[in-house]
């Protein structure tokens, strides 16, 4: 697989929570080509405050220890939680859709030692400005308005 086809299934999972009445943030995580876990943000669609895109990958993916093997593929710039997560897990690479609509904490994982690679992909960035614009109450909600 790709580069490019692994961060397709964090996009995929984007796209599946936004039609779902969801905020499109969706993250997958590889070790090499193979998928481990995929998660979507499914805070509107469980109720759950904490199920952030990379966070309910996160859960899926299980208890573990060799985070260290992997890349997280996550389609926005991840928040504090979880970047705190990725940090926590020691996951060593993360790949991004976008860091336009929100800028997450990219240098506070760079700094400490994460290799954080952005795509600027228009994609992500088309549905985070579509979310925000027909339901901005849930990005102020989730983390757009602080």
């Amino acid at each position: 697989m790709s580069h490019d086809s692994r961060y397709e299934v964090a996009l995929a999972e984007a796209e599946a929570g936004f039609r779902e009445g969801g905020i499109p943030i969706g993250a997958a995580l590889f070790r090499g080509d193979e998928l481990v876990a995929r998660g979507r943000n499914l805070r509107v669609q469980d109720g759950d405050p904490i199920l952030h895109g990379e966070m309910s990958c996160f859960r899926n993916a299980g208890r573990r220890t060799d985070h260290a093997d992997m890349t997280l593929f996550t389609t926005l710039a991840p928040c504090p939680m979880c970047a705190g997560a990725i940090l926590l897990f020691r996951v060593p690479r993360v790949v991004v859709g976008e860091d336009e609509t929100f800028p997450g904490e990219l240098e506070l994982l760079r700094h400490r030692g994460v290799e954080v690679t952005v795509l600027s992909d228009p994609r992500a960035l088309d549905l985070m400005r579509t979310m925000t614009s027909v339901r901005p109450e849930l990005w102020s909600e989730d983390i757009g308005g602080r």
